[in-house]
């Protein structure tokens, strides 16, 4: 179009520029809407990671996890949801590590504590959970660096996938850790969807990355493991990981945070745990007989296996109820209505 004089001067088209129902499906291009970009413009969380407590922010049994109380014992809990696989017990002690990313709060530390052994971290994804991730292309991803790599210079991670019975998954994954280099052997019923490889961790905090499709015949559970393959190591050298997360893609995306609440949530479906500040009352019946009832705060994924850590006004319980819904427990016993009774430490765990 020609104009006599000046050309007007360009500006952006606003909202208010155009007319309700002028724009419709039909005159946009093909892709011209896509999901990244929605994402962009949308404050969404979808829940695109199958894996809980990535960021390691909930810590349910505590912060702090060495061979005191064989805390640290190959093929044992820590922060929740994951779990140590180690060549022996007392590999690594686990912290709770404030040493993270920018703008970010926790990492999963791993110190050495004897020299020359494999060790990792591992979580298994209950069977509900892996609905529209068996068949899938998935991308696992995380964040990493290493305190030195002199000596912590080959880390691995994989996607495994479980071929048995669903929720039945053999969590000490490895059968034989093998020599320097050699990837592990798995325990039966257990494979490698991916190849693992070196991924060449820095003393600085980068994101790797790998993407398998998850075809195993049969599978029921899909785990994730990531671990040093190295049995040279010297003791006092950390390894720390963080932001791990496992969705369907074919590539990784960034990591989804989900608020503290929702993540604690999560994690009590699987263990729960609460301390003496948190006491759960007692109460006296006809001078005769006690009992508690707790309702948990979220249905577990099975009965759990009930810890008693801490008792006061009462020796123990003659009998106990749990469900996957909460617990009753009665002592029959005398006792005056103003006798304080509380019990402490309970512990349910219903980990895979």
């Amino acid at each position: 179009m020609a104009y006599i004089g000046k050309s007007p001067t360009a500006a952006p088209l606003t909202s208010s520029d155009v007319a309700d129902g002028i724009i419709t499906t039909a005159k946009l291009a093909d892709d011209a809407v896509t999901k990244p970009k929605l994402d962009d413009a949308i404050d969404t969380v979808n829940y695109k990671n199958k894996l809980i407590n990535g960021d390691m922010a909930i810590a349910q049994r505590g912060t702090s996890f060495t061979s005191s109380g064989s805390a640290n014992n190959d093929d044992t809990y820590h922060l929740d949801r994951w779990y140590v696989l180690s060549d022996t017990n007392d590999v690594v002690d686990i912290t709770q590590s404030s040493t993270a990313p920018t703008n970010q709060l926790y990492s999963c530390a791993l110190d050495v504590e004897t020299a020359n052994k494999k060790f990792g971290i591992a979580q298994i994804i209950e069977n509900k959970n892996c609905t529209g991730l068996i068949g899938q292309t998935a991308t696992l991803s995380f964040k990493a660096k290493a305190s030195a790599v002199d000596k912590l210079d080959n880390v691995k991670c994989a996607i495994i996938s479980w071929s048995s019975t669903a929720d039945a998954v053999t969590s000490d994954l490895v059968s034989a850790w093998g020599v320097e280099g050699t990837n592990p052997t798995l325990a039966s019923n257990l494979t490698y969807e991916n190849t693992p490889a070196n991924l060449s961790v820095t003393t600085s905090w980068a994101t790797y990355s790998v993407s398998a499709a998850i075809d195993t015949s049969s599978t029921t559970n899909v785990a994730v493991f990531i671990w040093s393959d190295v049995t040279d190591t010297t003791a006092g050298q950390f390894l720390y990981i963080t932001d791990v997360q496992l969705e369907v893609a074919a590539a990784a995306s960034d990591f989804e945070f989900l608020p503290y609440d929702v993540n604690l949530q999560r994690c009590k479906r699987y263990f729960n745990s609460f301390f003496n500040e948190n006491n759960v009352p007692i109460f006296q019946y006809k001078g005769t007989f006690r009992a508690l009832y707790y309702p948990f705060p979220v249905t577990m994924r099975t009965t759990p296996t009930l810890t008693v850590g801490t008792v006061s006004g009462f020796s123990a319980f003659n009998s106990s109820a749990i469900s996957t819904t909460g617990l009753y427990a009665y002592e029959d016993v005398s006792s005056t209505d103003t006798t304080t009774m509380t019990v402490g430490d309970l512990e349910l765990d219903g980990e895979l």
